[in-house]
């Protein structure tokens, strides 16, 4: 055994009730205000296109902000590397401190940076290297915030106590949400788009000093106070992560049968869901937005259960049913909520379908961005996948696209201006019963709809709700903070970050609104494999017993 890594660490002081509950309603609050900085960016999607990433190809344009969110992800893996080597070593109190206040004032620098129509490039540029810092915060936080709370928890009630950490995340969505309501409702649309986004992000400077003043009132972690007593804190962290006996294979299970399945399932139930409704099915935002925040809210409940379920049954039941169960509703459910957002869209391609026949009959979504040029039937196809047609390609000689028996006459302006394109494209297909205005779904259909993207909040809880207890008992105290932070964030970060970027090139390609869900699906199958495999059965247990 390494003997600079020592399992057997046991706190030295136990603490009371009222110690726990405010160590999990600091930690909690602290977490929703996090995950709201992080995820104001994807919650305004559209805005921040418009205002940072401007362009006349509207596929580019979301492309380039699921890319800016996707950056911020990528970074979060560096950010575990160096948050965990600090939390091992210096403490997790003071580190998920430090990351809470990065996270704050990214977010608020983000509100500040003038357009792209004022300072050019530099715009972008700025907004990326916010997303960086974000990133990094976001690398140290979840870790620090799990594992104090389940160094604090008594064994029998680890789930549930770290429960409240998993639902905070979707707390964070929800304030999102919240905040954006609110604001669409004080300031006038126009005025809201203009510059009223701006204030979600300006609002992370009150969010700061209320977790800053909650988080200041905890004491350190009872287990690292006992290892810092005893002298067996670790010396390289990060090293030892992969040194220790059998931590690979732990490394391995927590990112691809762990994180990789809650990562993916998580995001396409909330992000996906949110830009699958407002976008492809063109329902009307403030709808969407309330239905989103309704069910967010309302799921955040199931974390908990699931986490004092998995206190009597084991982490690995709650996780391997979810998965399974994702892999056989993910399709339906997406396939169902179509129907009911926008029936018309639907019924309009199966009784009009849309075939275009020309030369290089495929689609390049970066083609703008790198200069590339796009095919004439390129072009026809991307403004048809923006729109949220579906069609049939056929090579042929003479570009012509036609919709049930009628043909589409295609303007030569089409070719050089993606707006008249677009345009002309859906007054054309408009003729032949399809509907591009925003929808409003009868109360039945929102109803609906909300039901459905609660089955996804509950697969979500299932695979997701028992996680931080289980992360903190894979791995020893020692190396706890680094070891669980590393393959947690580097599947949040690249197999769930990406999942927008990913799953919205894979449309943009294909020209089918659901063919992105495909790459959940192979992640979480995957995933359940590598779990089925490598979380062991039966109650939970410490790292301690594992050996």
């Amino acid at each position: 055994m390494n003997d600079a890594v020592k399992p057997n660490i046991k706190p030295y002081h136990e603490p009371s009730e009222k110690e726990v509950r405010l160590v999990i309603a600091a930690s909690s609050a602290g977490t929703v205000f996090e995950w709201y900085d992080f995820f104001i960016y994807g919650t305004l999607a559209s805005l921040i296109g418009a205002a940072f990433f401007p362009s006349g190809n509207e596929t580019l344009q979301i492309l380039l902000v699921w890319a800016g969110f996707a950056v911020g992800f990528g970074f979060r893996p560096l950010g575990a590397i160096l948050f965990g080597y600090l939390g091992d070593r210096l403490g997790r109190k003071y580190t998920f401190l430090v990351t809470v206040t990065l996270m704050g004032i990214a977010t608020a620098g983000v509100g500040m940076i003038p357009s792209a129509a004022t300072i050019g490039l530099a715009a972008p540029v700025i907004v990326i290297a916010f997303r960086i810092l974000q990133g990094l915060a976001l690398g140290g936080e979840y870790g620090g915030a799990a594992i104090y709370v389940a160094e604090h928890a008594p064994p029998e009630k680890r789930g549930y106590y770290t429960s409240f950490i998993q639902a905070s995340v979707v707390g964070g969505f929800v304030l999102s949400i919240a905040v954006v309501l609110a604001c669409r409702a004080l300031i006038p649309a126009d005025d809201f788009a203009e510059w009223g986004w701006r204030l979600p992000f300006l609002l992370s400077i009150v969010l700061l000093i209320i977790s800053l003043w909650m988080r200041l009132k905890l004491s350190e972690s009872p287990v690292f106070r006992a290892m810092k007593e005893a002298g067996e804190t670790a010396a390289n962290p990060f090293k030892e992560s992969f040194t220790y006996p059998g931590n690979k294979k732990r490394i391995f299970v927590a990112l691809f049968g762990i994180t990789g399945v809650l990562t993916t399932i998580w995001y396409t139930a909330f992000f996906s869901g949110l830009s699958f409704l407002r976008r492809d099915m063109r329902m009307e935002e403030l709808s969407v937005e309330l239905i989103l925040f309704a069910a967010g809210l309302l799921s955040m409940g199931m974390y908990v259960i699931v986490g004092r379920w998995s206190d009597r049954v084991g982490r690995k039941k709650p996780i391997i049913i979810g998965a399974l169960l994702a892999l056989v509703l993910l399709f339906p459910v997406f396939w169902a909520m179509g129907s009911l957002a926008n029936p018309g869209l639907a019924a309009a391609a199966r009784d009009n379908p849309v075939m275009v026949t020309g030369q290089e009959c495929s689609t390049d979504p970066f083609a703008e961005l790198f200069d590339r040029e796009q095919s004439e039937c390129g072009r026809i196809l991307e403004s048809l996948t923006a729109s949220g047609v579906a069609y049939d390609v056929a090579e042929g000689d003479t570009l012509a696209v036609t919709v049930g028996d009628s043909a589409v006459a295609i303007a030569p302006e089409w070719m050089a201006d993606g707006t008249a394109r677009r345009e002309g494209l859906q007054a054309a297909l408009a003729g032949n019963g399809f509907d591009f205005s925003r929808q409003t779904p009868s109360s039945p259909a929102v109803l609906g709809i909300l039901a459905l993207l609660l089955v996804l909040g509950g697969l979500s809880a299932l695979t997701y709700g028992s996680v931080a207890a289980l992360l903190a008992e894979m791995f020893p105290p020692q190396i706890r903070y680094s070891s669980m932070s590393i393959p947690y964030h580097i599947g949040a970060g690249y197999l769930g970050g990406f999942l927008p970027l990913i799953s919205g090139f894979i449309v943009a390609r294909t020209g089918d609104v659901y063919a992105g869900l495909w790459y959940t699906w192979v992640v979480v199958a995957f995933g359940v494999i590598v779990a089925w495999w490598g979380l062991p059965d039966g109650p939970p247990r410490d790292f301690d017993d594992r050996g």
